[in-house]
This record gives structure tokens, sequence and C-alpha cells, in this order.
């Protein structure tokens, strides 16, 4: 925890305002970020490439409307495994990144391992998913799905 405290000092006032700024727009030219900063262009370049190499910023991508493209069918499907030892959890952490439909993946302390979010067109390509992909992963004991019927907020930092 506490190299992550550290990690999180080692930016300022104006790396946060660039972060929250392209957050909300990572379209942004460089010039109007620098402007919404108030710093000049290539400081804020400077500290843009710095972000960027020290992995505060991931990268950039588009975030598309998964209704629009007929993906609006979304399960949260917990996972238990037969086993928990580093190389069983390691092994199925590399076969669900094959799973293109999982689009988050997150262990879990509770009473299962894994919590997925499956994202398909429809229950019936939602089955076919989860019976074939999703339960056929390494040490898969047993799933349980629950359907969302209304999404209110949906999204990555």
């Amino acid at each position: 925890m506490a190299n992550k405290i550290d990690h999180i000092g080692a930016i300022d006032q104006f790396d946060r305002r660039m972060i929250d700024l392209l957050r909300d727009d990572g379209r942004m030219s460089v010039a109007e970020l620098a402007r919404r900063v108030g710093l000049s262009k290539t400081p804020c370049q400077v500290r843009l490439k710095r972000l960027l190499d020290q992995g505060y910023i991931r990268g950039f991508r588009a975030v598309l409307d998964p209704v629009k493209l007929g993906l609006d069918h979304i399960a949260f499907t917990e996972v238990k495994l037969s086993d928990t030892r580093e190389a069983a959890l390691d092994a199925f952490r590399r076969a669900v990144l094959a799973i293109r439909e999982v689009e988050e993946c997150h262990m879990i302390a509770s009473s299962f391992d894994y919590l997925l979010k499956v994202r398909t067109p429809d229950i019936r390509r939602y089955r076919e998913v989860l019976g074939e992909r999703i339960s056929s992963l390494p040490h898969v004991a047993s799933t349980s799905t629950f359907v969302a019927m209304e999404t209110i907020r949906d999204g990555a930092m």
C-alpha cells in the first residue's frame, strides 16, 4: 500500500488536472490541454509523455456504444475455482483473457473467486459463451450468473 501512496504522491496538481481532463476527453489536443491546465504547450507535452511513460495514463482508445453495436446483454458471472494455488490462478487468468466477450475480470474476496462481466448480443449467445468457453476454463468448479436488467452507469475511469 505504501508503494501506491508513494506513486500517487509523485504527481502534482497540474498532472492531476491533466488526468481529469483527459479522462473526460482523451482526444483533446495538447494545445487545448495546456490552455485548460494553465501551462505552455512544451511543458504540457513533457508532462503528458511522463504520465504515459510512468503508466499513470495507460493509453487512449475509442469508447464504443455497445447497444448500437448490438451488444446490449450484460451478465455478471461468479466463478468458483477447484484449485486456488498460484499456478491454477495463473492458468485461469491467462485463459480468460482469450474470451473476447469477457469485458472485465476481477478476483474477489468472497465465497467465489472471480467475477466476470460478460457482454453478448443476447441470452442465447451468453449461454454459448458460458457453456463452451467459461465453464471449460482451467480449474472452474462452478459458475453463477446474474443478468443486468438496466445499466445506470457504465465505463472505466
